[in-house]
């Protein structure tokens, strides 16, 4: 019962979701197309002449950002990592910021992605494939 909602796979959807529901609606708003208009998203999207790129650049930072954490080897490291001493909480776990950006980057591993944000031309190069392949 101590689940924490906030990283279920199904509220990360269900944010993601509102994410990309919010760009779109920035979208109609730039090109003032009436809410009520009845123009699918991808009307609007070759209308604007771009594809949806929010999800893409918040995993993208979020990447950047996890590396410098990686590299500083301070206490945020032992945190992001979850490297802690002491007992596993009950139930299902959480899912951890490193677990979904595996996902993202396609590594396989968690220590493989840990192992590459040591080495930053490595790390930079990952997540440029990640962002290219638009995951």
């Amino acid at each position: 019962m101590n689940e924490n909602p906030f990283f279920s796979p199904s509220y990360v959807f269900k944010t993601q979701k509102k994410l990309e529901a919010t760009e779109m609606w920035f979208l109609r708003r730039m090109l003032r197309i009436s809410w009520t208009a009845k123009k699918t998203n991808d009307t609007v999207l070759e209308e604007a002449h771009t594809t949806r790129l929010l999800i893409s650049k918040i995993r993208k930072r979020q990447a950047t950002f996890f590396g410098h954490v990686m590299r500083r080897e301070k206490l945020e490291n032992l945190v992001t990592t979850g490297m802690l001493e002491g007992k596993r909480s009950r139930g299902k776990q959480q899912e951890k910021l490193i677990e979904g950006l595996t996902d993202w980057l396609k590594a396989g591993k968690s220590l493989e992605a840990i192992e590459a944000t040591k080495d930053r031309k490595k790390w930079r190069t990952m997540i440029a494939n990640a962002v290219k392949q638009g995951t």
